[in-house]
């Protein structure tokens, strides 16, 4: 398994997810603008998410794949297909009653999640309808990520990272019937397209799974040994995603009593800040885990600080300059990709205010999901649930003092400043227990990656400065002005970054033939 060629295969195929992601949310913001339906649609869509996180992509793959892995490398692929089978039995089962229990209680947890809608009872009743919709993607979203997990084990990365893909395709296709019939009805459309695309997802591993021979059998729910052992991982794990889920709810509550708009502008801002985060971050987390996970069951300390080290630096070079890019050209790219329809001008503005202090963190979370596996491939489920306490306080420490005077802006500061404090001290643990040591060759482009990002930042000042006074103001200029931009921050960056050093071009070169990069300064 190599890093380098599993990030190529995850990171484009979660581009084309990102690209598409765009689209939809373009579209979105033209059928449903900063409204209530958009907000109350948005929320629909963050519940099963919530969830997913914590049964699925978080905690439950964290503990699993560990032991999949583990199995796969020592025991062969029967042993390792015979525990994904239990485990599934079990999973299967906590899914099937907590969508039944929420799909009954849903007024009483819409009460909890968004309070602030009950000053809108048309908002409220919104939301719990089509939260009702949405909510059973959160069974066959959890199940694509064990069977995902399955196939990644194994060095099958294609499907798994192709799955949002069909998502996006799905809403795509109810945003454009939302638009083109004038937004009757579009947050009921828009519900049926997230579980419609969660199908879609389900039926794509599915049949990954059968061309692998690791087609899942379905099981009487039993505590054997190894699904114990999942759970004993599972339970720490869980704790983890579930502070993190509460950052997020806590975000989401302190948004419903801002003005209306509020959790939209937040929602767009987020989708721009988490391109790179998805690309990148989640890419190299989703490579990095089971490759950790093999190096460790085989003694390979050498190998495993090596393949974390090149994760560093991997997403130190993309997400530095994104970082970047992303305060000081905020407003033109929320213009561009939102700004028609029922998203206007002011709509604009709040929601890139908000992309900026996201952007802010944007190193952060990524280092997050670089570090986490650092924990979770040594079967350390604990030690991330601290720290992600430690992110939740100070997460709520920020927000109470930004709230005030800065609304959804300083939800997204505070989200930002929590983010570096959580990578922060994960990042010391790691180096403290020397399960991380950062070779010289990450120290050396690290430095050097900040330079370049510098120089590429003041050619982006200007040309911001140059299209605020000369560009016309239309939208085909303004998009070819954000372009040119774009264009212009890659070139300022590739040449600075190649001759400060900062990375070197045979190596991403390398990665694209599916090589594993160059070792050596």
């Amino acid at each position: 398994m190599n890093l380098a060629r599993a990030f190529v295969t995850v990171s484009g195929l979660t581009a084309l997810s990102r690209v598409l992601g765009f689209v939809r949310d373009m579209l979105f913001a033209a059928a449903l603008g900063a409204g209530i339906s958009a907000d109350a649609f948005l929320v629909a869509f963050k519940l099963p998410n919530f969830f997913r996180h914590l049964f699925a992509e978080g905690a439950f793959n964290a503990a699993f794949i560990p032991m999949f892995a583990g199995r796969l490398e020592g025991e062969g692929k029967a042993e390792a297909k015979r525990l994904a089978d239990e485990t599934m039995a079990i999973l299967l089962l906590v899914l099937v009653v907590l969508v039944v229990v929420f799909e009954i209680a849903m007024p009483w947890v819409m009460l909890g999640l968004a309070p602030g809608f009950t000053d809108e009872p048309e908002k409220f009743a919104l939301a719990i309808d089509l939260t009702r919709i949405t909510f059973p993607y959160l069974l066959m979203i959890s199940l694509v990520a064990l069977f995902g997990g399955m196939l990644n084990s194994t060095g099958r990365f294609a499907a798994y990272a192709a799955a949002p893909i069909l998502l996006n395709l799905s809403l795509i296709a109810t945003a454009l019937v939302a638009y083109y019939s004038d937004g009757i009805g579009a947050g009921h459309a828009l519900a049926w397209g997230v579980t419609l695309g969660g199908v879609a997802q389900l039926l794509l591993l599915l049949a990954n799974l059968s061309r692998a021979s690791l087609m899942p059998r379905l099981l009487w729910p039993r505590l054997t040994k190894g699904v114990r052992q999942v759970l004993r991982l599972f339970g720490p794990a869980a704790l983890g995603a579930g502070v993190v889920q509460i950052n997020l709810v806590i975000d989401l509550w302190v948004a419903s009593f801002l003005p209306t708009g509020s959790i939209s502008y937040l929602y767009y801002a987020d989708r721009v800040n988490q391109l790179l985060l998805g690309v990148v971050g989640i890419a190299v987390g989703t490579a990095l885990l089971p490759l950790l996970s093999r190096q460790i069951e085989a003694g390979d300390q050498n190998g495993a600080n090596d393949s974390q080290s090149r994760a560093v630096e991997l997403v130190m070079v993309f997400c530095v300059p994104g970082a970047v890019a992303l305060t000081i050209i905020a407003g033109p790219i929320i213009a561009v990709l939102f700004e028609r329809g029922a998203f206007d001008a002011a709509d604009t503005a709040a929601s890139a205010a908000a992309l900026v202090a996201f952007a802010t963190g944007l190193p952060a979370y990524v280092l997050i999901k670089v570090f986490a596996p650092g924990f979770f491939a040594r079967k350390d489920t604990k030690t991330p649930v601290k720290v992600a306490v430690v992110g939740l306080l100070s997460n709520l420490a920020i927000m109470a003092m930004l709230i005030w005077s800065l609304g959804h802006v300083g939800i997204a500061l505070a989200t930002a400043g929590a983010a570096w404090i959580n990578g922060g001290i994960l990042c010391y643990i790691l180096i403290k227990r020397g399960h991380f040591k950062p070779d010289a060759r990450l120290r050396h482009r690290l430095v050097r990656i900040l330079l370049a990002s510098a120089l590429m930042a003041v050619a982006l000042w200007a040309a911001s400065w140059a299209m605020a006074r000369y560009v016309p103001d239309t939208k085909l200029f303004e998009a070819l002005a954000l372009g040119g931009m774009v264009v212009l921050g890659l070139a300022v960056y590739a040449i600075a970054g190649q001759v400060l050093g900062a990375f070197n071009l045979a190596d991403i070169r390398a990665m694209v033939r599916r090589r594993a990069p160059t070792k050596g300064t």
